[in-house]
């Protein structure tokens, strides 16, 4: 967040990296960033030391001691950069403009990262104004806005990695309400580290991404109940994957004064929906209420009819991307000029029920069509993990003669079980029409949820095909 704020007051457009890049992943990115220098802690040195090569436009190298080595030579120490003292404005002679960029590369379910260009005045505004109405003016006076904050605000702990939207965009949100942002030194998500700090430093709002955290830090406190207090936290958000009302009934045992906002939003989508939990009610796993500036429409451009049945994509107004980087045909598929507004629609569809909510559905790029339906791989992954033996599952469509694609669940089991595929499939009925149950039961070790509670839908499909003997096409 440093380096970010940096690059605010200097005119630069920062770019996000995910460290679990692999050599062709991080040459194809800074490639295509355009980078010219890189902050990066010691303990990837090696890595760059065999791909700098391949990065000709990087020159500059802002080397951060963690204490795994010395500083190389054809590196800068990055304390020794931010301790140079500078006389003048920080930013070069191009000034500072509400149209720098922020590039916020995100890797979606298929094809190579997409650098989503916001408007570094765009985000800082759909980001904040949740919390400052008077940002929605077009025309905010920031310096009045900073004079009217009530300091200290909010204490938050982004306790999924700020290389992601969800981390990235809630610690700003803290930090431009005047309040801190308490990190984890951990490398690895640590459910105690999380809660000894949530209890030590009193912490007041937490994000999360849906139950790739929520379950481990539920059956946590559920093991010991009285170990950790959570009395000071008043907000848990989360954004990105689906968070199951199991685990909000969950943690509002724990904790009955906190709110629970589960938001749906993406990289290119701020405030497409959200849904609101209490102890006084839970929200329906998936279930929210649209933004005020969302709609959902047919591939015509028509909104969805309330109750109608009718599946449709969800699309945002008002502040939002200006496109991809580099990329005018994604561009142009995702960012959609309607009427007089230009709406992000980044692919989700869902359902609009008769009182307004929404039934979030997922991505139409892993969408699994069977026997001539659609079966969005979403609600088939719920279904399978509130059976008590599976502990986290992906549903993936595998080619197939008869149907086109059959419904394969790829599914991760608690310790010390097992599970008959039939068992599965049964219990998947209970809960979905039959066409959605899984045809093929695949387990697996480990789904392999990346940090941001994500997963990589070709490599689980690359696996059950292995498994079931199936060839993908190319």
């Amino acid at each position: 967040m440093e380096s970010q704020f940096a690059c605010f007051k200097a005119g630069l457009a920062p770019v996000n990296t995910n460290y679990r890049y692999i050599d062709d992943e991080l040459v194809y990115l800074w490639s295509n960033a355009d980078a010219v220098a890189v902050v990066f802690h010691g303990a990837f040195t090696e890595r760059i030391e065999g791909l700098r090569d391949r990065v000709p436009t990087v020159h500059t190298w802002l080397w951060v001691d963690d204490g795994s080595g010395p500083c190389p030579a054809w590196a800068t120490a990055y304390e020794d950069a931010a301790n140079a003292v500078t006389d003048g404005p920080v930013s070069g002679p191009w000034g500072r403009d509400g149209d720098d960029l922020v590039l916020m590369y995100t890797g979606g379910t298929t094809g190579m990262p997409k650098g989503v260009m916001w408007r570094q005045d765009s985000l800082i505004k759909a980001v904040s104004s949740s919390q400052n109405p008077r940002l929605l003016d077009v025309d905010a006076d920031y310096e009045a806005l900073a004079g009217d904050i009530a300091a200290p605000g909010v204490s938050l702990i982004p306790a999924c990695p700020e290389m992601h939207g969800t981390g990235q965009f809630t610690a700003q949100l803290a930090l431009c309400g005047g309040g801190s942002n308490v990190l984890l030194p951990g490398r690895h998500f640590d459910v105690a580290e999380l809660l000894d700090t949530i209890e030590s430093k009193k912490v007041q709002a937490v994000t999360i991404v849906g139950d790739a955290f929520a379950k481990p830090i539920l059956a946590a406190l559920d093991a010991e109940p009285d170990r950790w207090d959570i009395s000071s936290v008043f907000l848990m958000t989360s954004s990105g994957v689906m968070w199951s009302q199991e685990s909000k009934t969950g943690l509002l045992r724990h904790n009955a004064t906190m709110m629970l906002i589960d938001a749906f939003s993406s990289s290119e989508a701020i405030g497409l929906g959200q849904s609101v939990s209490t102890a006084q009610g839970s929200s329906g796993t998936a279930k929210f209420m649209l933004g005020d500036n969302s709609r959902v429409i047919t591939d015509d451009g028509a909104d969805v009819e309330p109750g109608s049945g009718q599946i449709g994509r969800v699309a945002v107004r008002g502040f939002t991307p200006i496109g991809y980087y580099k990329d005018e045909a994604k561009t142009a598929a995702t960012f959609v000029r309607i009427g007089d507004d230009t709406y992000s629609i980044p692919g989700d569809y869902a359902m609009v029920e008769a009182d307004g909510s929404l039934t979030l559905l997922g991505r139409g790029s892993v969408v699994i069509n069977t026997a001539g339906e659609k079966v969005f791989p979403e609600e088939v992954e719920e279904a399978c993990k509130l059976h008590p033996a599976v502990a986290d599952a992906v549903a993936v469509g595998i080619p197939d003669d008869r149907f086109g694609e059959a419904v394969t669940a790829v599914v991760e089991l608690h310790s010390d079980t097992t599970l008959e595929p039939d068992e599965l499939v049964a219990h998947v009925k209970e809960r979905l029409a039959a066409f959605k149950a899984p045809r093929n039961v695949v387990v697996i070790d480990t789904i392999g949820r990346a940090a941001n509670g994500k997963v990589d839908y070709k490599r689980l499909k690359g696996f059950a095909a292995d498994q079931l003997g199936v060839t993908l096409p190319s």
